[in-house]
């Protein structure tokens, strides 16, 4: 589940959003990222709600940063989006929490463990601004 669409097209948004000295609004957007209105528009609501996007209302109104790119890390755009933390294996953080109830005599579960906690390191310490650079 790591990165869907929907956190695909988030980055995409925030990227485009992060270059615009004006808000945007998700209609116009939408039309420049080639994305479903109605599909951006719950995105952009849900990293608004998370505070890392600022709506505005009335005609000039849309989205804009809330943050400085700097501040916005890929993990918190990806747990917005998703509702949850992004995971790379069906494996619970806990050996409680397994859904299968077997994490103990599980042989895969430490190494899949570590994985999901470098993998969530890497996407907390990677923003938004890291990718602009990339460009």
């Amino acid at each position: 589940m790591l990165i869907t669409k929907a956190s695909e097209y988030a980055i995409l948004s925030l990227i485009v959003l992060s270059k615009a000295d004006n808000p945007k609004d998700s209609d116009s957007l939408s039309r420049e990222l080639f994305i479903s209105k109605s599909f951006l528009a719950k995105i952009l609501q849900a990293l608004a709600k998370q505070k890392i996007l600022k709506s505005y209302k009335g005609a000039n109104g849309g989205f804009m940063l809330n943050k400085s790119p700097q501040e916005i890390d890929i993990l918190s755009i990806i747990t917005a989006v998703e509702g949850k933390s992004p995971s790379v294996f069906e494996c619970s953080a806990s050996e409680k929490d397994c859904p299968s109830d077997k994490a103990s005599i599980c042989s895969l579960w430490p190494m899949l463990n570590k994985l999901q906690k470098n993998i969530d390191i890497f996407l907390a310490d990677m923003t938004l601004h890291d990718i602009l650079e990339e460009q």
